[in-house]
């Protein structure tokens, strides 16, 4: 194992958070019955996966088996053996549903603050889409069984050309929870789910993420919800954003919570934007525009419930729920 390896940064960050969470961990599990994977291990593979892009959790378990990178990293022996890809899945839901991924995450940006490395005045977010588990032809008409397939089979032909298809009518029988929803014109609908980040602008470290269904006011949705969560109280700060962000009631909202809106001007034939030389004209407003593309590389896929206690004014109104059951929530942790 090289001394220089940037995962040894990364497991002596991970194992310092996961001391702070023994507590929870014990409260989870049961004293009684058969010894489940320790959660510890558990939560060092999953980070693994993201790390690597691993597609799968069975290509998961594969690489364990025999990396032993992989395995000094999760905390297992050379001669340990490997779990079973069902029991690994199994464990997981039960320790994401414990909202355990979220305090991971928490955990790790309380120790970039500790370090001086997150900015409290200046922030940035940002929206992606993210593809569903769930193919085409699950999404079916709501008020009618689709007609069988001629030719039959496990995977068999289907023709949408000339049907009409929206979120209103039809429902993807294998993720109901899906919508078909493209992200730009021109674009293809795919059946997604929109993730959310919040960036603070010092050194493009993540603070904050969200899980939403795939509306056309997601994005705005949580972004407000996020700003609401800054902590403060009434100590201006500035967040800045793209053109998806430039609405009147996101920037008259935003001003109310003592939040200065540096997002993209969206200037068309048809409508103004909001965003007016009175903010345009100051230098932070460019610095704000430069720093905002960073947030492009660090989109994220964590869900996470919307706080009850507000950090700022203004917002409560406009913190919504995001729509999706705990078992949709992904982990992804971003270090830095």
């Amino acid at each position: 194992m090289p001394e220089n390896h940037p995962l040894r940064p990364l497991r002596k960050m991970v194992d310092e958070a996961l001391a702070e969470m023994s507590p929870r961990f014990t409260r989870l599990y049961a004293k009684r019955g058969r010894p489940s994977i320790p959660p510890e291990k558990l939560l060092r593979a999953l980070l693994l996966q993201v790390v690597y892009t691993i597609r799968s959790e069975r290509q998961l378990m594969e690489q364990l088996d025999y990396n032993l990178l992989y395995r000094w990293f999760v905390g297992l022996n050379m001669d340990d053996a490997m779990w079973d890809v069902t029991v690994f899945t199994k464990n997981r839901e039960r320790l994401l549903k414990g909202n355990i991924a979220q305090v991971l995450f928490q955990k790790v940006v309380e120790q970039a603050r500790a370090q001086d490395l997150l900015s409290d005045e200046h922030f940035t977010v940002d929206g992606t889409l993210i593809e569903a588990w769930a193919g085409q032809k699950s999404f079916q008409r709501k008020d009618a069984p689709p007609p069988p397939p001629e030719d039959g089979g496990s995977n068999p032909t289907v023709n949408f050309h000339g049907e009409k298809r929206s979120n209103q009518t039809h429902q993807s029988t294998s993720d109901p929870e899906a919508m078909l929803y493209k992200k730009s014109r021109g674009s293809e609908s795919k059946l997604s789910y929109l993730g959310h980040v919040l960036m603070e602008n010092r050194n493009g470290l993540v603070v904050d993420t969200r899980l939403t269904r795939a509306t056309g006011t997601a994005e705005r949705d949580a972004a407000l919800e996020m700003a609401g969560r800054i902590p403060g109280g009434t100590r201006r700060v500035t967040l800045g954003g793209d053109k998806n962000y430039d609405t009147r009631d996101f920037v008259d909202k935003l001003r109310e919570a003592a939040v200065t809106p540096h997002v993209a001007q969206n200037q068309q034939e048809r409508r103004s934007s909001a965003i007016d030389q009175r903010t345009t004209q100051h230098p932070g407003y460019a610095i704000s525009q430069k720093k905002r593309k960073r947030s492009e590389s660090r989109r994220s896929s964590v869900g996470s419930k919307p706080s009850e206690d507000s950090a700022r004014p203004g917002i409560e109104a406009s913190a919504v729920s995001d729509g999706c059951s705990p078992s949709r929530r992904r982990l992804t942790i971003w270090f830095a």
